[in-house]
């Protein structure tokens, strides 16, 4: 399990997260959301210990550090790829640096989004440059997969079936965390949804919370961002 205590992060004056707790146990789908520069990023990047912090992170009630970062994986829209070699040459370097490295997934999810092996990865576009991403993080061998907006790029017939293909090949004891403004899209495939507002959490919901409160995720999200419908109108009787 993955427990984040106290955690808060500060870009100069500018907080970022503000004393955020939580847990992160195996075997679950979670949806992590919020508005641009809620603190979502900046949430997986103190987990990964790519920031520094205030607080405490630990894995299994170990600090992550090189003993067990490999049992994290990271998929981003910055890329941790290496552009200038081909996918077939990350998978040589991935099985010599991660002995859980699953191949089987790797060439399954690779043929499922078409994507070539020879081909140096700063040829590909953009979509595939994020599908290859995707591709590493999940086969990597991970029990905890990281994703902040996986899906750019690409369009919604790719999205909705890699949803499918994701909660398919997933085992039981694999947690998957996305970091996703596409709240209709993947409500269906999440365990939990963890909401992030102005640097805080602000709400934990599991699956059975939102049935029981009789509303779906985005009406949730909606009253918890406070979101105001006649704003729309306002703005363009304004422009009028």
């Amino acid at each position: 399990m993955i427990e984040i205590r106290n955690v808060s992060k500060k870009y100069k004056e500018k907080i970022a997260l503000a004393n955020c707790n939580l847990q992160i146990p195996k075997g679950q789908v979670i949806g992590l959301f919020g508005a641009n520069g809620a603190g979502k990023t900046t949430f997986m990047k103190c987990i990964m210990g790519f920031l520094t912090f205030e607080g405490e992170i630990t894995l299994d009630g170990k600090k992550i550090d090189e003993s067990n970062i490999s049992r994290l994986s990271f998929a981003t829209g910055d890329h941790s790829f290496f552009p200038s070699i081909t996918a077939e040459d990350h998978k040589l370097f991935y099985k010599m640096q991660f002995p859980q490295f699953n191949e089987k997934r790797y060439e399954a999810l690779m043929e499922f989004f078409e994507l070539p092996t020879k081909k140096k990865i700063s040829e590909f576009s953009l979509g595939q440059q994020n599908q290859f991403e995707v591709v590493l993080a999940i086969s990597q061998g991970a029990d905890y997969i990281f994703m902040d907006e996986p899906f750019a790029g690409n369009d919604v017939f790719n999205r909705e079936d890699f949803y499918e293909v994701l909660v398919s090949v997933l085992n039981e004891d694999e947690t998957v965390i996305i970091s996703t403004h596409l709240i209709e899209e993947i409500a269906d495939y999440i365990d939990r949804a963890i909401l992030i507002r102005k640097s805080e959490i602000i709400d934990d919901l599991s699956v059975d919370d939102i049935e029981k409160s009789g509303s779906t995720l985005i009406e949730i999200v909606k009253e918890k961002y406070d979101y105001r419908a006649d704003r729309i109108r306002k703005a363009v009787d304004q422009m009028k």
